[in-house]
């Protein structure tokens, strides 16, 4: 039961990584959409916009990635403090 609960905690902080480098990668890509739009020339480093298309492609699978290899490291080192070290530093009983 113990190794169920452990698979399905660091399959839950893998989503968890995977939606937070979303949500980094959608503000990075909104911030540098407007420059794109608002000054081309200036912030384009002269790349065309399908080569932008493949530099966004690119990022997002390698973002997804590192979302996904972050929410692994989250578990496997949260698993560690709370359910095998036992410090729940939160919720400590008072003497």
């Amino acid at each position: 039961m113990k190794l169920v609960k452990r698979r399905f905690y660091l399959f839950c902080t893998i989503i968890l990584g995977v939606l937070l480098l979303s949500i980094v990668h959608a503000i990075v890509e909104m911030w540098y959409i407007n420059l794109l739009v608002s000054d081309f020339d200036m912030y384009g480093f002269r790349l065309s916009w399908s080569q932008w298309f493949l530099v966004h492609n690119v990022l997002s699978v390698a973002l997804w990635i590192f979302g996904a290899w972050f929410g692994y490291w989250l578990g496997i080192r949260w698993w560690q403090i709370v359910y095998v070290e036992r410090r729940h530093w939160l919720f400590r009983k008072r003497k």
